[in-house]
């Protein structure tokens, strides 16, 4: 049987790995990541398709991706207040 420290600590192993991983997600590191790789990937399609000024084209996926990343959070903290009372 698992003692009751044992427990507790593999609760709190538990949290430290939750809690990382949230600061993974919202980091800037992240953001930044996702972005230069949506850029580099639109622009190899975009210039594999020979569309006119790729470089340029591939902003938009790009920038649709940062504006996503500023929204998100706000409807988040809305839907989550709208829950919570829901009880």
């Amino acid at each position: 049987m698992v003692s009751l420290e044992e427990q507790l600590q593999a609760i709190l192993e538990r949290n430290l790995r939750v809690e990382a991983d949230k600061a993974w997600e919202v980091s800037f590191t992240r953001r930044f990541s996702i972005a230069v790789l949506t850029y580099a990937i639109a622009v190899i399609f975009l210039w594999s398709i020979e569309s006119a000024s790729p470089l340029l084209h591939g902003l938009i996926p790009t920038g649709g991706y940062v504006l996503s990343t500023f929204s998100l959070p706000a409807l988040k903290r809305a839907w989550m207040r709208k829950h919570r009372t829901r009880k």
